[in-house]
């Protein structure tokens, strides 16, 4: 599923425009060209990622070192790279459902302010359900909650309901206030309130 996720995400760059590579994403601070160059981890080598990780202390601080070393490399090159990653790479080796979490997610924060909605892999979106991208802090959002999908067979947690539909709550649950006002039920105003809109 992390193969044609990837797959599907370079299929869909590839008819983007220049302009549409500085287009803000839904990630706070990057553009559709910077959610990419974060995507290009398993280009990193084992030795080079925990070298950076020591330097920088933080997951954060890390991603955004590997996004502004990428800053200057050329779109086509942005997604030739990504394109080498698929079915290989140690990260996706490691924690491969970490990843598929994170790729469906990302894969959305550069489709929706550039309006081109797709429909999600019915496995993948499930998945990113269940298994939400831990690095993204979801608990914080989800706790006390209970979140209901409306077009597709899933439903998690316990408390106030939100509902919506399992695109637009795969991205609430890891703080992407852009979906909030697609979202129903008891639940969303606390879901908004940990957000911070």
């Amino acid at each position: 599923m992390v193969a044609a996720e990837r797959a599907d995400l370079v299929e869909f760059l590839r008819t983007l425009s220049g302009d549409d590579w500085l287009v803000p994403s839904l990630c706070e601070g990057w553009r559709v060209r910077d959610v990419v160059a974060h995507l290009l981890i398993d280009t990193v080598s084992v030795a080079k990622y925990v070298g950076a990780l020591v330097r920088k202390q933080s997951f954060d601080r890390v991603n955004q070192y590997f996004v502004d070393e990428a800053k200057n490399l050329p779109t086509p090159e942005l997604v030739s790279r990504l394109e080498s990653t698929i079915n290989r790479g140690w990260v996706s080796r490691t924690m491969p459902g970490v990843i598929l979490s994170d790729l469906v997610v990302h894969h959305q924060d550069i489709r929706r302010p550039l309006g081109r909605p797709r429909t999600i892999d019915p496995a993948r979106l499930l998945h990113t359900l269940r298994n939400p991208d831990p690095f993204a802090n979801p608990r914080h959002y989800t706790k006390g909650l209970k979140f209901v999908a409306s077009d597709i067979d899933w439903a998690g947690g316990a408390g106030p309901e939100v509902r919506g539909a399992g695109e637009a709550l795969a991205l609430a649950m890891v703080g992407r206030s852009a979906v909030l006002d697609e979202l129903e039920g008891e639940g969303v105003a606390l879901l908004a309130q940990r957000i911070g809109t």
